[in-house]
Parts: C-alpha cells; sequence; structure tokens
C-alpha cells in the first residue's frame, strides 16, 4: 500500500486542477446515489458499537444519516470550488548575479491519516488530499470499519473515472492495533502523519512514529466572561459553546468568571445549563454562590469531557483567567465574552491557542465555518498548519531557481 500511494502520489501531483475538480464532483454525486448502501453499513456499525456499550457522544460521532450525507456532498462540492493551492508562487527574488529564485507551493506526498470513530473523516480526508494533489493512506477505526469501506471504494470509484490513479486514496483493512505501528514505520513511503482521536491515540502517534506528526490534540477549551460583558450576550454564547455538541473538541469544557459579575451571571447561566441536563463542577467561589453543585477538583480544570460536564472557576482578574488558560488548556480554542475592546484585546493577544474569540462561541474553530471547504483536523502544533487545517497545511513548498550558466566563486 506504501509503494502504491507513493507511485499514485507522484502522478497526482502533476495532474491538472480540472481531473482533479472532475473527481470531487463525481463523489459528490456518488455520495447521493450510494446514500442508502451507506447508511445501511454505518447502521452495522453502529449495531456492534451499541452492544459494546460505547457512550452516547461516541455513537454520536459514528452516526451518520440523510441530513449528515447531505452535508458531506455539500462539503466536496465547497473543495471543489476552492482555488487550486498547488503551483502558487509564495515569494520571488532576482539575485545580482542573475539567478532568478522562485519559491512555489507544492503537495506533501502521500499522507497518513489516523483516525477514531467518525466515518466523516474518511470523506474529508480524502476530498481535502485529492485537491492538493496528495495521496493518502487512511486507517479509520475499528467501530466504523463497515462504512469507511463503502466510502472508500466509492472514492476509489470516483477518482478511477475521472483518469486518476485509483490507489490515491487507499484504506487499510486490518482491524489490529498493530497495523497502527506499521503504519508509522513506513518512513520510505509516507511522508506525513495527521492522527485524529482521543489523547491516547495522539500520544501513541507522536511516541512511536518515525514520520513527521501534526498533532489534533485533545480540546481544553474556555469561555472567559469578563466583569464588563454584556450578560445576556454571555448566556446565549456559553450554552452555545457548551451544549450545541458537546462531543466535539471545540466544545467549551471550563467556564472562567469575573467575580465582579459572578453572583448575578452564574445562577442564570447554571440554572439554564442544568435544565438541559449538563452537570456543573465548580470552585469553592462558584458553590458560595450556587450551593448543591459538585467540587471541582483540580483535574477538572485539564480534562477534556466531551460530554454534557462544565466545570466553573470565578476568577480575580482578566490577568489571573489568561494565566488560568495557558495553564491548563491545550491551545486550542478560547473565548472571552466583553464589551471593553482593549481587554478583548489584550485577551486575544495573550491566549496561546490557535484559535481565540472576541464574543463568540469556541464552536466555531471548524474548517468548513472558517471557509476552508472542510479539514483534515485542527492541530494544536506552532508549526506550519496551526489550527483548522485545510488546503494549505496541506502543502509544503520548493525552490526553483532559473539560471544562465551561473557558478558559484
Amino acid at each position: 500500500m506504501g509503494k502504491q500511494a507513493k507511485e499514485a502520489s507522484y502522478l497526482i501531483a502533476k495532474s491538472s486542477l480540472t481531473f482533479r475538480n472532475n473527481a470531487l464532483a463525481s463523489i459528490a454525486q456518488e455520495l447521493k446515489k450510494k446514500g442508502t448502501l451507506i447508511l445501511r453499513e454505518n447502521q452495522r456499525d453502529l449495531k456492534i458499537a451499541q452492544n459494546r456499550g460505547l457512550s452516547s457522544a461516541f455513537l454520536d460521532r459514528l452516526r451518520l444519516d440523510n441530513k449528515t450525507l447531505e452535508k458531506m456532498a455539500e462539503m466536496v462540492m465547497e473543495v471543489k470550488r476552492l482555488p487550486d493551492p498547488l503551483g502558487n508562487l509564495l515569494w520571488e527574488i532576482k539575485r545580482p548575479n542573475g539567478l532568478l529564485i522562485k519559491r512555489v507551493s507544492v503537495p506533501i506526498g502521500v499522507i497518513g491519516i489516523i483516525y477514531e470513530s467518525r466515518p466523516d473523516v474518511t470523506v474529508q480526508a480524502a476530498t481535502l488530499c485529492l485537491k492538493s494533489g496528495n495521496a493518502v493512506v487512511l486507517r479509520g477505526g475499528s467501530e466504523s470499519f463497515f462504512s469507511n469501506l463503502t466510502l472508500t471504494r466509492i472514492l476509489q470509484k470516483s477518482i478511477l473515472e475521472a483518469g486518476l490513479p485509483k490507489y490515491t486514496v487507499q484504506i487499510v483493512k486490518s482491524r489490529e492495533r498493530k497495523a497502527v505501528k506499521y503504519i508509522l514505520s513506513l518512513s520510505n513511503y509516507l511522508d506525513l502523519i495527521i492522527p485524529r482521536g482521543g489523547e491516547s491515540l495522539i500520544k501513541m502517534v507522536s511516541l512511536n512514529s518515525q514520520i513527521p506528526v501534526i498533532k489534533h490534540y485533545k480540546g481544553v477549551c474556555h469561555t472567559y466572561v469578563d466583569r464588563k460583558a454584556d450578560l445576556k450576550k454571555a448566556i446565549s454564547i456559553t450554552y452555545n459553546a457548551k451544549l450545541q455538541r458537546p462531543g466535539t473538541c471545540n466544545s467549551t469544557e471550563t467556564l472562567l468568571v469575573h467575580k465582579k459579575i459572578a453572583s448575578t451571571f452564574l445562577p442564570k447561566i447554571i440554572n439554564r445549563l442544568k435544565n438541559a441536563r449538563c452537570e456543573i463542577r465548580g470552585c469553592q467561589k462558584t458553590l458560595k454562590i450556587y450551593p448543591g453543585i459538585k467540587r471541582a477538583k483540580r483535574e477538572d480544570w485539564s480534562t477534556e469531557y466531551l460530554e454534557k460536564i462544565l466545570s466553573i472557576k470565578v476568577v480575580d482578574s482578566l490577568k489571573e483567567a489568561i494565566e488560568h488558560i495557558n495553564l491548563y488548556g491545550t491551545q486550542h480554542s478560547d473565548s472571552i465574552i466583553t464589551e471593553d475592546k482593549k481587554r478583548g484585546e489584550e485577551f486575544l493577544k495573550r491566549v496561546d491557542s490557535a484559535a481565540v474569540y472576541l464574543n463568540s462561541s469556541t464552536r466555531f474553530t471548524d474548517g468548513n465555518e472558517f471557509g476552508l471547504g472542510a479539514e483534515l483536523g485542527i492541530s494544536t502544533d506552532k508549526i506550519h498548519a496551526r489550527g483548522p487545517m485545510g488546503l494549505e497545511s496541506l502543502t509544503s513548498y520548493k525552490y526553483i531557481i532559473y539560471g544562465n550558466g551561473q557558478i558559484r566563486k
């Protein structure tokens, strides 16, 4: 598979945008035509997962329906409409000796993607890699085995019919865990590994990979309600950031509240969250304002719940809120709610995360919401790819030098 992917990567890298876009249009059509088959296979996966007693959040990530398939097809077409990320002139200089040096965007090559549960990642990954001229080797979770196999067959059929190499997209059929470690050793064939999943998966891949890794680490995201906040706005944003879809990495896990508005704000937001069956864990100051909730432990501040659970801490200042986020956060997504522009800008500058928000929900950290068409993950690394990874994150560059007999003296 590694050899096939490497060979396919050379062909897809030099393919025209027309061929790649034709393949994407075909994929979108096939997803609509084969909807019944896809959902039937997804039900097989769901039944097995339910029998294993997996959590509701896990089942939510695994489940496909007609609406999901429609969005999937729309995502593919959105990527098709994006500009070609390849062959773009990034920088140019004419040297005194006459050399013309250009830096141009090129594909990375072969990308290995290791992910859990979510079958929609199969289509997102293949679509973005195809558009950016990369071959991809997929290794989905065993929980979404039948869904992923069916989707991969659809992808390969569309790619082949568009005149591109079938092995541009491949999926590892082995369900054994040792298959992952074997993939991580294929440094002769794979150029990049992107893991998507829980903390244990990310750590295992990072520790064992002989190939460069871009980490999609856990999302311990924060919403900070400042003393200058519009409380009506703060209630709406906090509720959305926690409960719009709590099983995602960009949902807020910790709410920080300035002490000056805590006694007014906390009863309102806690009542609304509890009415939606959200468990609240609060610091000592929160417990004094709203008795009867669980006491937050130290480990709560660094926990990604991915459930209807929210930890709350009352802070004395904006400075304390920023320090808490930089200490316990995962450099993913964090938001401040304030009507004071100066305080808002201070938060945006000093919080060391991939995405920082002013008066908005953290749930917007998403490739599609950012206008990237789709995403291959949300990188929490500080390298060329940070935050939602779209097409540009899947490209590298090379230097092209034009000379006329120059030699170095």
